[in-house]
């Protein structure tokens, strides 16, 4: 499942260089997580980083954007070219 950024986001800017696929980017208010990029980390960490980072846990699973370990392993190959 990827991850989202609620408005809670004072755009500290930790963890914009965490995110080892480019997902997290400045949005028009806060930092926003592209859905398309986000793999929650698999196959770089152990836990997400952008997580592991933020200083007020304002970052959570996306509701809408529900995926299985494979899913976002199958994510993970396409943006990496592997496969």
């Amino acid at each position: 499942m990827a991850l989202l950024i609620t408005d809670q986001c004072i755009n500290c800017d930790m963890c914009l260089a965490e995110c080892p696929n480019d997902a997290i980017y400045e949005g028009e208010k806060i930092y926003e997580i592209d859905v398309q990029r986000c793999t929650e980390c698999v196959e770089f960490y152990q836990h997400q980083t952008c997580i592991d980072v933020c200083p007020i846990d304002c970052i959570e699973p996306h509701p809408e954007h529900i995926e299985t370990k494979a899913q976002l392993m199958e994510k993970f190959k396409g943006l990496n070219l592997f496969g």
